[in-house]
């Protein structure tokens, strides 16, 4: 029998299996499976292996093994198969080369076992070192208030700007767990899925590795929303052929002319992922059926590098040749490539049948880059191409951002973190100096954000700005081309109303560093402050209370507190009844403190010690073991039974309960999924959740009374509120209720659309 070793809470662990449920395992099938894949492994690392490199990857395999012998996944297979399957989409997918296959084999050796970086450094050296040493997560307590997952994730970033790969190899090991999640608890599902879709999906996109990216977001979807995302393929299944058909009309005049070009070339039609197509339907609010751009044409053409360019703007002459083309929907980013190194010509036309296709035209070599982003542009990096360049600019600015972080007092891991995202997903605005030379910033910068981007000192001092030649304020948006020149003065200092309107992460560190340089009188006088009231309340200022006080007083960080008593936005007499509050909550509560567990499962275990069962809750089950324990329903969401739910515990409230689709859920559970834990409906008794229903329709006489008559009448609901407005013949309504379950509200929409003049009935969060 092979030993199970369960690892601690990690997307990609071992998990041991229940008692009596080990299956029969065949090892010898096993051992010949495993070097089945080391082969496959091998014969894609062929073409770029030199010297004694297949010598050191054969090492990397072996030392993998016997650390991972006696461990298996969730699923029961053996752990050495997660390696093995990064290592592949290291090489396959991403395009990385020896020394990144060495280290995708060993990114969980030092976290499982008794092998140190040193040990990893004098087998296979420093680069390989580094790299484990980045991927290799923080074990240990943390301080209240932070995340672990953040604080990795950071320490992570640390590498970034010396070894790039430390991150294309962690989103080859969440690819492969992503791909693999069935096997996992849906509450781990959830936690990995949403951070996923919070960071990891948004670096793969900015890196440049779209497929990865789409793959990982539809991923999340189908875990996340199972039955939406069951639908979105089903549907797509149904409409290929149909689909197909209409492609295979819409490039048969254009390969007639590409052919006689004499220009090889790829022509493919192919649907958009189905996490995007879901993003479309929820934005547009409109049914599968009227989503007309579910596809992309791709023309793919095969010349060399000095010809891409008029290449690729002959092939867009032939398209709109044919179709005409949506003058706004031009995007040349040939001329401009985006930072990532994305170069491609997009183009919208409206085809012969009404619908409107996006045509996007490139060559193998900037669809290689559109493929394997980072990696791909070393290929290319001897080329006199622009390929990589925003890149290195973006990995600059990651440094400047670890650096500005790592200065002065410690940033909080969480907020480091929503700052770099802040920038992962956004689109680009192109402008110029006032000599010409071109700047890329994210769209939506400000003139404020361009002078922070030429210099720190500039942004500080910068008290206007001219665009084109007019003067503007520092808020203006910037817009493609706009060419821009900053007004300074040594008089002016930076503000907090600065944050208001600057977009970019640089920005943001640079002001708020400022910012803190000149407010730490502030702060220091407001430490002062409330350590002699506390002293007058004979409470002793303990790292705990000032974590409280933050908490109580509704700031980000324990300095941000101390600046406001320091600068009297909280009066210190306030004090006393933090701590009249702070000693009734623990009354109740029997002096349990939430914020000094370790977890939510330690939580869950307290909590069942101190208050039993809860009386009433046969309706929701909570934790590892299902157990009936006290909770609340969380404002933000109004989860009703029926929904697919999961508890979080929180600081001073315990037990809240979200629904999956809760718009802060995939925030908590990306920064905080050690306080997630299961929650799951059961049968109940006839209780009562507040809904919202938003109602929409052409108004008419009477409209109001049959949907009120529909709710209390035949349905039998109470009805909180109602707030309803017409104008010019449409009417909106929405009406707070009481419902009993999922079941019941739904019964409850399928009535109201049916009451003339309705056109949608949906249900909103509060």
């Amino acid at each position: 029998m092979i030993n199970a070793i369960e690892r601690p809470d990690n997307s990609g662990a071992p998990e041991a299996p229940g008692p009596g449920t080990e299956p029969v395992i065949d090892l010898e099938l096993e051992r010949q499976e495993i070097l089945k894949r080391y082969r496959r492994l091998l014969r894609a690392a062929k073409p770029m292996l030199k010297g004694d490199d297949a010598k050191l990857i054969k090492k990397a395999f072996n030392t993998s093994a016997e650390a991972h012998k006696n461990m298996r996944r969730r699923s029961g297979e053996p752990y050495i198969y997660h390696p093995l399957a990064v290592a592949q989409i290291a090489v396959e997918e991403i395009g990385l080369g020896p020394t990144s296959i060495v280290a995708a084999l060993l990114h969980d050796v030092v976290e499982d076992t008794d092998t140190t970086i040193a040990d990893i450094d004098r087998a296979f050296g420093p680069k390989v070192a580094r790299i484990i040493d980045g991927l290799t997560k923080i074990s240990g307590y943390f301080e209240y208030g932070s995340s672990q997952q953040a604080e990795n994730f950071r320490k992570m970033l640390l590498t970034l700007s010396d070894d790039v790969r430390v991150i294309l190899i962690k989103l080859a090991d969440r690819l492969h767990n992503m791909r693999t999640l069935e096997s996992m608890p849906r509450d781990k599902q959830l936690k990995i899925a949403s951070e996923t879709i919070y960071i990891y999906a948004p670096l793969a996109h900015r890196l440049g590795l779209y497929t990865i990216k789409s793959e990982l977001e539809d991923l999340y979807l189908k875990h996340v929303e199972p039955e939406a995302y069951k639908d979105i393929a089903k549907k797509l299944r149904e409409t290929r052929l149909a689909r197909d058909r209409f492609i295979g009309r819409f490039i048969e005049p254009i390969e007639k002319d590409l052919a006689e070009t004499g220009i090889k070339y790829i022509i493919k039609g192919r649907p958009k992922s189905i996490y995007s197509i879901w993003t479309k339907l929820n934005k547009s609010k409109k049914p599968f059926e009227e989503i007309f751009d579910l596809f992309a044409v791709r023309i793919i053409l095969d010349v060399l590098p000095e010809e891409e360019k008029a290449a690729c703007w002959r092939a867009y002459s032939i398209v709109t040749d044919h179709y005409k083309p949506n003058p706004d929907r031009l995007k040349d980013w040939i001329s401009t490539p985006r930072t990532n190194g994305y170069e491609s010509l997009h183009t919208t036309v409206m085809s012969k049948l009404g619908q409107w296709v996006e045509v996007q035209i490139r060559t193998e070599r900037m669809n290689e880059i559109a493929e394997k982003g980072y990696a791909a542009h070393w290929k290319y990096k001897g080329n006199d191409t622009k390929t990589g360049e925003g890149i290195e600019a973006w990995i600059s600015q990651v440094r400047d951002m670890i650096e500005s972080a790592g200065s002065g007092d410690k940033k909080a891991a969480i907020e480091f973190v929503d700052d770099f995202r802040s920038n992962l997903y956004s689109e680009e605005v192109f402008v110029f100096t006032p000599k010409g030379d071109l700047q890329v910033l994210q769209r939506g910068a400000t003139a404020l954000d361009f002078a922070f981007d030429i210099h720190t000192q500039i942004g500080a001092r910068c008290m206007a700005a001219k665009v084109n030649n007019t003067l503007v304020p520092l808020s203006y948006v910037l817009q493609n081309g706009d060419q821009v020149e900053v007004i300074t003065s040594n008089r002016q200092k930076p503000s907090e109303d600065w944050l208001r309107f600057v977009v970019t992460s640089k920005a943001k560190t640079k002001i708020k560093d400022l910012i803190k340089e000149e407010n730490k009188r502030y702060v220091t006088d407001g430490r002062e402050l409330v350590n002699k009231k506390l002293r007058i309340l004979r409470v002793e200022m303990t790292n705990e209370i000032i974590n409280q006080l933050r908490a109580y007083f509704g700031s980000k960080t324990t300095d941000d507190f101390f600046y406001r008593v320091g600068k009297g936005h909280i009066d210190v007499a306030e004090l006393k009844k933090f701590k009249s509050d702070k000693e009734a909550k623990e009354n109740r509560a029997n002096k349990l403190n939430t914020d000094t567990l370790p977890d939510a499962k330690a939580f869950v275990k307290e909590l069942k010690k101190i208050h039993g069962e809860r009386a009433d809750a046969d309706m929701l089950l909570i934790g590892e073991d299902m157990d009936r324990i006290d909770y609340t329903l969380s404002k933000c969401c109004n989860p009703i039974s029926g929904d697919d739910v999961f508890g979080f515990v929180t600081i001073n409230d315990g037990i809240k309960i979200h629904r999956v689709t809760c718009p802060n859920a995939v925030e908590l559970m990306s920064n905080h999924g050690n306080r997630i834990i299961k929650a799951k409906w059961t049968s109940q008794k006839e209780l009562a959740f507040l809904a919202g229903l938003r109602i929409t329709g052409t108004d008419r006489v009477g409209l109001i009374n049959d949907v009120t008559r529909v709710i209390s009448n035949e349905l039998h609901i109470n009805m909180r509120s109602v707030a309803i407005d017409s104008k010019d013949g449409i009417f909106e309504g929405n009406i707070r209720l009481y419902v009993h379950d999922t079941g019941h509200l739904e019964t409850l929409m399928r009535k109201l659309e049916r009451v003339q003049g309705v056109f949608e009935v949906v249900r909103f969060d509060s």
